[in-house]
């Protein structure tokens, strides 16, 4: 059964799920299942497909990443992401409030008894 923590643990998570999208797309472009492994692979982010794909779509819609279908040697095409011009001024844009809210938030807990 969720816990009351376990849902604000899950929105923190799904505050940031966007950022780290854009950051992992900010090198080479990779294809979906790629970036739900990579995601996957990070426990504090806990998500899963069902949480990727509509988060790419949504970034697509609002022209933050673009899609190129390429053929795989290993078995059918896939869907290649990448950043778009106005998606990497957001990620710079997103990093810095990041990074700005961080310190403020940890120098908020590291004053509590």
């Amino acid at each position: 059964m969720r816990t009351e923590q376990d849902a604000w643990s899950s929105q923190l998570r799904k505050g940031v799920l966007e950022l780290a999208v854009l950051g992992l797309l900010a090198g080479e472009p990779k294809y979906g299942s790629q970036l739900v492994d990579e995601l996957a692979a990070e426990p504090d982010l806990a998500i899963t497909a069902g949480t990727v794909y509509p988060l790419l779509a949504r970034l697509s819609k609002a022209g933050l990443i673009s899609s190129t279908w390429q053929e795989s040697p290993l078995g059918p095409p896939r869907k290649y992401y990448t950043l778009t011009p106005s998606g990497q001024r957001t990620l710079g844009q997103l990093a810095e409030t990041f990074r700005s809210v961080t310190v403020t938030i940890t120098k908020i807990l590291e004053a509590r008894p």
